[in-house]
């Protein structure tokens, strides 16, 4: 019975690992970022879409990341990375959130 009990938890701890591996990051400070760069947008190009650049924190400073192309997912768009303004006791506070696809949502018109 013991070592059925084993086999079964064992079973589920490498079965479960997939879902833990994923790890989000939120990185927030107390510096706001600068403006942005201005970017020159190469010509479009089919099937990818333009990643502007943006400022990353790296080393206690603001770096700037330049844009790039990204390969098209029929049915998202794409949400650029962006450094999120909070306001809290403290002050202002600033949180990266990383680009990301979102699903397109249609609406019916009436």
């Amino acid at each position: 019975m013991f070592k059925r009990i084993i086999i079964v938890l064992c079973t589920l701890a490498v079965l479960s690992t997939p879902a833990v591996a994923r790890v989000n990051l939120n990185l927030g400070i107390e510096v706001a970022p600068p403006p942005p760069q201005v970017e020159v947008v190469p010509a479009p190009r089919p099937g990818y879409v333009w990643a502007p650049g943006y400022w990353a924190w790296e080393g206690g400073r603001h770096v700037w990341v330049g844009g790039h192309w990204v390969s098209v997912r029929r049915g998202y768009y794409w949400v650029p990375d962006r450094w999120v303004e909070y306001r809290g006791p403290r002050g202002p506070h600033w949180h990266f959130e990383p680009g990301h696809w979102e699903r397109e949502h249609w609406h019916r018109r009436y």
